[in-house]
């Protein structure tokens, strides 16, 4: 039986700043966007990592002691899944009948993640990622991700999945992916290049585009890679003005990348924007056609790795009735949630648990 011919459709990067520490004010504009992209015509919109609400920039500059009131504000301000914030959210996807993948700080009990939450375009939270290895300071403020967050969703515009910032150099997370099928792939990451005072701010753009157009060369995916700024609202928060040293206004580099590792759309920096590109899943089938990595490229015969997919958790067995479930879902609407359904849109593509 033939394969159906890819419809093309529209993507948007949104290239933004957060209103730093106030989730309330960082839904509202999420909101605003969400629906200025869908006006335009994107099917998905991408938003930065820990968009809601901003990035702990104060890692970077800050003794831990300096950093314990700006944690305890983060913390408070966080997102649970799910919640008011994530109805608010839902409510704007199925408003302007898009997909939503937004960065967000997710507290789960006394715990912080880096996770990527993944709203349908029928307004529902369909799936999480937690970031798997927070890097380097980032310890401080996030807790690790699990097997559970190695996955693709299979969705009527395609399979997509995503990573956050240096996860990019994971090379099995990145191969996972691309074994489970992943067709567009998210790639989030902080405004680095405006945190000055970061060794690596100098190269991070040099990074972010070596990271995200291997991996579409090497994946035959496309890549739409988000970014966030810096404003003088974050700068302000973090007890660093005038300190150019440290951090500045700007920064960033969103882009939508090609299989062929040629930008579809941007790159962009500094400035607030929506980048569009559009997205024609009948180019991979060229790029697989040269190397399918995870098919006539590989050699399983020769190179071979598992992957757990199960939950780490500190108590085992059923002990207090726990649900063994890290995709969540929940309608707009409605205050309960529960494991997403396998028979039922969008199919969820992951590895089994050991065992």
């Amino acid at each position: 039986m033939s394969q159906p011919t890819p419809v093309p459709f529209t993507v948007a990067a949104v290239h933004a700043a957060s209103e730093f520490l106030d989730l309330d004010a960082s839904v509202d504009k999420a909101c605003r966007l969400i629906a200025e992209a869908g006006a335009a015509g994107a099917r998905l919109v991408v938003f930065p990592e820990s968009f809601l609400p901003g990035y702990p920039f104060w890692i970077w500059t800050h003794t831990p002691a300096q950093s314990a009131p700006l944690f305890a504000q983060l913390f408070n301000e966080s997102v649970e899944l799910p919640s008011d914030a994530t109805r608010r959210i839902g409510r704007a996807a199925r408003d302007a009948r898009t997909w939503v993948c937004i960065g967000i700080n997710e507290r789960d009990g006394g715990t912080l993640y880096n996770t990527l939450a993944w709203f349908d375009d029928e307004g529902r939270l369909v799936a999480r990622h937690r970031k798997l290895q927070p890097t380097n300071v980032e310890r401080t403020i996030w807790g690790r991700g699990d097997g559970r967050d190695v996955f693709v969703l299979d969705t009527s515009i395609g399979r997509l999945g995503g990573l956050i910032c240096f996860e990019h150099t994971m090379d099995l997370n990145r191969y996972a992916l691309t074994a489970l099928g992943q067709q567009v792939h998210v790639a989030a990451w902080p405004a680095i290049s405006a945190m000055t005072a970061d060794p690596n701010s100098s190269n991070f753009d040099n990074m972010t585009e070596t990271a995200i157009k291997y991996h579409a060369l090497a994946a035959q995916v496309f890549v739409v890679c988000v970014q966030s700024r810096i404003d003088e609202g974050a700068i302000e928060a973090c007890g660093l003005t005038g300190q150019t040293d440290k951090i500045r206004v700007g920064g960033g580099l969103s882009a939508i990348v090609a299989p062929n590792a040629t930008y579809v759309a941007g790159p962009h920096r500094d400035d607030e924007a929506i980048l569009y590109g559009e997205i024609d899943l009948g180019m991979i089938p060229f790029a697989k056609f040269f190397a399918d990595s995870a098919g006539h490229y590989a050699r399983p015969d020769v190179f071979s790795f598992g992957i757990d997919g199960g939950a780490q958790t500190v108590l085992t067995g059923s002990a207090g009735g726990a649900v063994d479930a890290w995709h969540v879902i929940g309608t707009p609407d409605d205050e309960t949630a529960g494991i997403i359904d396998a028979d039922r849109e969008p199919r969820l593509l992951a590895p089994p648990a050991a065992g």
